[in-house]
Formats: C-alpha cells, sequence, structure tokens
C-alpha cells in the first residue's frame, strides 16, 4: 500500500474490478477502446486508474448515449462509460455494495447478489393464491430521474468512506455525450448502464418504496425487481387506496408511476367469483392470469399462474428470424447446434420455469426455421417440404439431445 496517497485503494480489488468487468462484456465508451485494447496494455492501464482514484484526481469521462429503440415504441437512452470507468465503477461497487446489501429488503430481487428474477416469481405465484388482488406498477424512467440529493443522503448513511461518496458524486454528475456529438449535462438520474448505477438505484427505491412500505402499509408484501413491483391486497378498495398513497409518495421522492403499466388486477380462479376487467398482469416476461391447469387427481380446475408473455414469445421469434439460418447452408446441422443451443437453453431454463407447455410455440418456430435450412442445404430437398421435414424429424428421434428443445419432446413429425 503507498502511504503517500490519500486514499487507500487495494491494488488487487482494481485487477478483480477489471476481471468482473471482462466477464460482462460490453461495449467501448467514447474512447472508442475495446476491451480487447485495454487488456493489451493491461498493467499500465490498471495502474493509471488505481493512481488517479488513490490521489483523488481520477475524473469520469463523459458518458456515451445510445439510443436503444423500446419495444412498446420510443426510445431509451443508455448509458456506456469507458472500459477504464466501468473499472473504476467497479472498485467502488466492490467497496460500497457489502456496505448497503444486508440493508436491503427481502423482498427487493433486482440486481442484487444470490437474488434472481426466477425467485421473485416463485414468491409472487404464491401470494397471488394467498391474496385476491395485485397492484402492478412501474416507475416512469427511474434511471433519468433519480434525485441526487436524496441519493446522496442515502449514500452517506450507509458508508463514511471518503473517497467512494467523491466518486459516486462525480459518477453521477458526468455528462451524457449524445448521438449527435453535443454534450448534455445532468441534474438527477443515474445512467442506465453504468457499473454502480443499479445499486444506486435499489439504495434510492430502498428508501422511497421499501422501508416506506414496511412502516407504512406492513400488511401488504410485494416483489420488486428494480423499478418494475406487484404488491398484493385483499380488497380492490384497498389496492385503490394504496394506487392513491404510492403515487404521493412517489411524488415526494421527485419520481411518478408509469400510467400505461399501472393497474389494479383482480387474480381470478375457480374459487374467486367476482367480476372485474382486469384479470391479467406481466411481470418479469411472464403473465400471470387464469389457466386451466390439473391436479395431482388429474382433475382440472382454473389457477392464477404465470407463463411465458406473447411479448417474450415474440422477442424470442424475432430473435430466431434474425439468425436466419436458411442463409448458412455451409453448416452443419452440428454446428447449428453449437451457435443457438446456448440461447436456447436460457430461454428453456427461465421461461420454461412455470407452465413450460406455453413456450413449445416457440421450439416449433425453432423447428421450421432448422426445416427452411434443411430445404436450402439439401437438394433433394429443395421443393419438397414434408421429405424436408421428415429428413430433419428423422434425425431428432435418432439423436434428440443435439438440439436443446428436442430433448423436452417439440421434435419435427419424422413422418
Amino acid at each position: 500500500m503507498d502511504k503517500t496517497k490519500p486514499y487507500e485503494i487495494s491494488k488487487h480489488v482494481v485487477l478483480e474490478a477489471f476481471q468482473r468487468v471482462k466477464a460482462n462484456k460490453g461495449a467501448a465508451g467514447i474512447d472508442d477502446e475495446s476491451l480487447e485494447a485495454f487488456e493489451a496494455n493491461l498493467k499500465n492501464n490498471l495502474y493509471k486508474i488505481w493512481n488517479r482514484m488513490s490521489s483523488g484526481s481520477y475524473f469520469p469521462p463523459p458518458v456515451k448515449a445510445v439510443e436503444i429503440p423500446k419495444k412498446n415504441g420510443g426510445k431509451r437512452i443508455l448509458g456506456v462509460p469507458t472500459v477504464a470507468d466501468r473499472v473504476a465503477q467497479m472498485v467502488v461497487k466492490i467497496y460500497f455494495e457489502p456496505t448497503v446489501e444486508p440493508y436491503f429488503h427481502p423482498d427487493s430481487y433486482g440486481y442484487r447478489p444470490r437474488k434472481s428474477a426466477v425467485d421473485a416469481l416463485t414468491v409472487t405465484r404464491q401470494r397471488c393464491w394467498k391474496y385476491d388482488w395485485v397492484l402492478e406498477f412501474d416507475i416512469k424512467g427511474l434511471f433519468d430521474n433519480i434525485d441526487h440529493e436524496l441519493l446522496m443522503k442515502a449514500v452517506r448513511k450507509h458508508t463514511d468512506n471518503s473517497w467512494v461518496i467523491l466518486y459516486i458524486q462525480r459518477w453521477l454528475q458526468a455528462p451524457f455525450h449524445m448521438p449527435d456529438g453535443t454534450a448534455k449535462e445532468r441534474t438527477k438520474g443515474t445512467p442506465q448502464g453504468g457499473v454502480i448505477s443499479p445499486v444506486l438505484a435499489n439504495l434510492f427505491l430502498h428508501y422511497a418504496f421499501d422501508v416506506w412500505m414496511s412502516r407504512d402499509h406492513q400488511d401488504k408484501p410485494f416483489e420488486r425487481y428494480a423499478d418494475d413491483a406487484v404488491v398484493h391486497c385483499r380488497s380492490k378498495e384497498e389496492a385503490e387506496r394504496l394506487y392513491e398513497s404510492l403515487k404521493k409518495r412517489l411524488a415526494e421522492c421527485g419520481l411518478e408511476l408509469h400510467p400505461d403499466k399501472t393497474r389494479i388486477v383482480y387474480c381470478k380462479d375457480d374459487d374467486r367469483r367476482e367480476s372485474y376487467p382486469e384479470i391479467s398482469f406481466d411481470f418479469l416476461g411472464y403473465t400471470f392470469r387464469p389457466r386451466r391447469s390439473k391436479n395431482k387427481y388429474g382433475k382440472y380446475f382454473i389457477n392464477f399462474t404465470p407463463a411465458v408473455s406473447n411479448k417474450a414469445k415474440k422477442a424470442m421469434r424475432q430473435t430466431v428470424h434474425d439468425w436466419r439460418m436458411h442463409l448458412k447452408p455451409d453448416k452443419t446441422l452440428e454446428d447449428l447446434s453449437r451457435m443457438f443451443n446456448p440461447v436456447i437453453r436460457g430461454w428453456l431454463n427461465y421461461y420454461g420455469r412455470f407452465y413450460k407447455s406455453e413456450l413449445y410455440s416457440v421450439f416449433v418456430h425453432i423447428n421450421q426455421a432448422l426445416v427452411r435450412w434443411v430445404r436450402r442445404t439439401y437438394k433433394k430437398c429443395k421443393r419438397h417440404h414434408r421429405r424436408a421435414t421428415y429428413w430433419l424429424g428423422s434425425i431428432a428421434r435418432r439423436d434428440s439431445k443435439l438440439f436443446v428443445h428436442w430433448q423436452v419432446g417439440v421434435r419435427p413429425a419424422a413422418g
């Protein structure tokens, strides 16, 4: 440790920060320096970061603003810091996250170690069986609207580490470098895409929502994943009162509810006979709604339960379309399985957790794309869709392990 530096920062932590940034991959920032280019001169680059951070002279460069189209139209601004700045942010995260993590609410699931979206979905499903009503809400532009003063108050409450406080403050104020080349000053918000941003957003909502709920609405359990949340209520009136109360609370913190993504929903099933127009909601890529289920005695009943949402299925089909399999006649079937199985496995592992059969239409779509590839690749199948399907089906029967979705029984028909 260099005793001449005002701040004690471990060189080992700087190296660990780089390794984590590398594992997360990501694009270049405004300096156009890629991870590979940064790594080519690693020792020197990491020393520079350590030296500047330890002496208090590290100033983050502007954040590259990238416009990402939203699924429902409009654009979201994603902030892409440089590789060096991501490493510096990761250093602060490694020191800061353990000081706030133990205080976070058990029902806050987003961007937290040892917690996942599947955990949130599992708990939501169980509580929908216990509570008849749900207030589903989303915070409008959370990452763009976080109040810097309130956030820094929360940061100081959890750490007295002066360099952690200093650099968080500097990152909050780092300007956006817009696509048209102009610089945009920031007076609120924390860039979506920054390494430190998810921890800061969670900390802000911990006080704006989680602590407030625990204090003023103890009887209403919730699941929150970043700015997306579900609160369980016993009656429609209770949900309506909470809605008004929550609007006021968020306004006090400089935030507002998303008007199109905030709704009261009735968790209808066989035993719930009330009539209400809203009986479904989307949460973390799943749609919760009444569905036909079978109990252990083989009897059918209507159950309020989640399955992959239509929006998620549409996005998966679009991904399959973008693979352009039929334009890869130079590849073998084994090549295609190596290229696309990791993605298909990811879909099955996440969207196949609840009501798996709802996912099968996407797997049928993958099979259709494979049949098109067969017709492009083999002359004898060119004009014969049925022959191509039969050929692929016979391979699927012989080697069902070749594609992940074949292993769960969604295979082309062999005859």
